[in-house]
């Protein structure tokens, strides 16, 4: 109770006792300084001066100190803003007191030295008081059983990552060391804390630090360099963390409680910031839209999306009842008060789609429904042409026939010189939609990109629940290779790119570089705080039907010319196409697709789309792409 009561007691007059010590050592100060002026010796005379003025210079820097508000700061975070008002109150008060005891008191015996000792001391103990206090918080900090820290980029984030964590007790955690690519920083220190070596001494460093979580300290590192990072880090079982990308900081500077977990998300192409919204806006705002396949990973991040631009009415359809009805409700807390139309509805059927349109009368139209699966599509051919193209073809004509005024057919890279049935289906999706651009008023466009993060059937969700489950991952092949984005980022730039449609286009996302499957699935287990083979094992299982090993964005016929917008390519095609009998030989290939005739579709498949080659996943993409943006 003592002790408490003298702590209240302290707390209570803190200000009180904060100013008795800074007086007390102006007193101290000054006589240290003709101490040392006089070799520890004081002659009486000088002795007789020091007590005569000391109480001058007290309350002189005891009135100083008050406009610098020496009084006010908490030592603990002392910085060099507190040491500018500590040099400021010392050479005012020096200075007022000089000109006291020379021109007012007219004591010219007063020693000269002393006024610039006793200053420099006055500095030396004021700054060591409050140093002392930082320091003194910072070691107790450091003895609480703190985090340690390998700080992976000694760049400006690293610095103010490392600073915060001096500041900032309440995180535990105790930078130990960085690690930075630029040889020049080997060596060198910032806030105390040394540059350990190169990625190259990784593995000696961790041997030797033994850090408790590495932090990656790189903002402005795209998602290749952070592949490379996190592969150089794979074979340690230490926790890896990261810092906002920049773009996603607004202040531009990062800090401890920023801090967090890297993902998978981190490792892929993200979209350009700094399209502008207004063609989105103006091809959206105001307009009646409908979406296709609304309950499915594309179509609902475009319902999304589109309901922010506020559309007049958005009519969501899809025949899966559950993911509408998500959606739907979704929506309907998010957006109180705009309404939307969830309609349960196939797409291959005409006279339900005719009375949809008929009633809701939709401007816009994003056809995202579509069977996606390439091994399942192998198995049943049939429902693949049933959906992906008599689907189309319907929607598109019973489109046109209603005055929609733009209709963007979402589509895929298999498309591209496809060696699976969706990958054939899908590219004669796009030849109908661009056939049907000839046809009345409104313009239709395709646009293609690869697998998109988080999708249905996604490989990143199954990898995660096998590693989850204790493994093994299982890949398909070696080399398999394959483009990935992330929905938001890839329906972003499919609202751009329907804004840049002329008629008859398709477009191509620049999704960056393929990405390995078998890296990705090490990735994911050392992200998962497991290391790969050693804990989960990984197993090769062979291709599945219709796969490639990695897929193309243009095909061989193809061309593609840059858009006004960033990271949008448009596809042109060398040869041309035969409209005239494209009409025929797709209602034969339904006819044949209704019968349940699976070798007569593949037959029609590869008459339409000359470049399908049936199970040539292997030689098709042996060799990734050379085509680059």
């Amino acid at each position: 109770m003592g002790g408490t009561s003298a702590l209240e007691l302290f707390l209570k007059y803190r200000r009180v006792a904060i100013v008795g010590l800074h007086l007390i050592l102006a007193g101290v100060s000054n006589y240290v300084a003709f101490w040392l002026r006089f070799d520890g010796v004081i002659p009486d005379d000088s002795w007789n001066l020091f007590l005569r003025m000391v109480p001058l210079l007290v309350l002189t820097r005891g009135v100083a100190f008050i406009p610098f508000r020496l009084y006010e700061g908490l030592w603990r975070y002392t910085s060099i803003w507190d040491l500018r008002s500590l040099v400021g109150s010392v050479l005012t008060s020096s200075l007022a007191f000089y000109l006291l005891v020379h021109f007012v008191f007219h004591l010219t015996a007063y020693p000269r030295s002393v006024f610039f000792v006793d200053s420099l001391l006055m500095l030396c103990m004021l700054g060591g008081l409050r140093l002392t206090r930082r320091i003194g918080r910072e070691l107790v900090h450091f003895d609480q059983g703190c985090r340690r820290v390998l700080v992976y980029g000694a760049g400006n984030a690293g610095e103010s990552i490392v600073r915060d964590m001096h500041h900032n007790r309440p995180y535990a955690y105790q930078p130990i060391g960085f690690v930075d690519d630029n040889p020049a920083k080997v060596g060198r220190r910032i806030h105390g804390v040394k540059v350990l070596g190169t990625r190259l001494e990784v593995a000696k460093i961790i041997e030797e630090t033994r850090p408790d979580v590495v932090v990656v300290a790189i903002p402005s590192a795209g998602p290749s360099r952070l592949r490379s990072v996190v592969q150089v880090l794979e074979p340690f079982k230490v926790p890896i963390q990261t810092l906002p990308n920049l773009r996603d900081v607004l202040d531009g500077k990062v800090s401890v409680s920023q801090i967090r977990e890297l993902s998978v998300v981190d490792l892929l192409e993200r979209a350009p910031v700094g399209l502008d919204p207004g063609p989105v806006r103006h091809l959206i705002e105001g307009k009646r839209v409908l979406v296709t396949g609304a309950g499915g990973s594309i179509g609902s991040e475009l319902s999304r999306q589109i309901m922010r631009l506020r559309p007049a009415a958005l009519v969501l359809v899809d025949r899966s009842e559950h993911g509408l009805q998500a959606l739907a409700t979704e929506l309907a807390v998010r957006e109180q008060g705009r309404h939307t139309d969830a309609l349960v509805a196939d797409v291959t059927d005409p006279e339900r789609i005719d009375s949809i349109l008929a009633k809701h009368r939709p401007e816009v139209i994003f056809h995202a429904a579509a069977h996606k699966h390439v091994p399942l599509m192998e198995e049943n051919p049939c429902e693949a042409v049933k959906n992906n193209v008599r689907g189309t073809r319907l929607l598109a004509a019973v489109a046109r026939r209603h005055g929609v005024e733009r209709f963007i057919l979402i589509s895929t890279d298999k498309a591209v010189n496809p060696s699976s049935v969706m990958g054939a289906t899908k590219r004669v999706a796009e030849l109908l939609m661009q056939e049907m651009n000839g046809h009345g008023a409104g313009m239709s466009s395709a646009v293609r990109f690869g697998n998109v993060l988080g999708s249905s059937g996604s490989v990143v969700p199954h990898f995660l629940e096998q590693i989850k489950a204790g493994g093994p991952v299982t890949v398909t092949h070696p080399d398999m290779r394959r483009y990935f984005m992330l929905i938001p980022e890839a329906v972003h730039l499919v609202l751009h790119a329907a804004t840049l449609s002329k008629g008859g286009d398709i477009f191509v996302l620049d999704m960056g570089e393929p990405v390995r499957i078998l890296d990705l699935a090490r990735n994911l287990i050392r992200l998962s705080g497991f290391v790969p083979d050693e804990e989960i094992p990984i197993r090769f299982i062979g291709q599945r039907p219709g796969e490639k090993l990695c897929e193309d964005l243009v095909g061989a016929d193809e061309t593609i010319r840059p858009s006004s917008a960033p990271r949008i390519h448009r596809v042109e095609s060398r040869g041309a196409v035969e409209y005239g009998s494209l009409a025929s030989e797709v209602v034969e290939l339904e006819r044949v697709a209704a019968t349940g005739d699976a070798l007569a579709v593949m037959r029609r498949l590869c008459t339409l789309v000359p470049t399908y080659k049936p199970g040539d996943g292997d030689a098709s993409a042996a060799v990734v792409p050379e085509t680059r943006w």
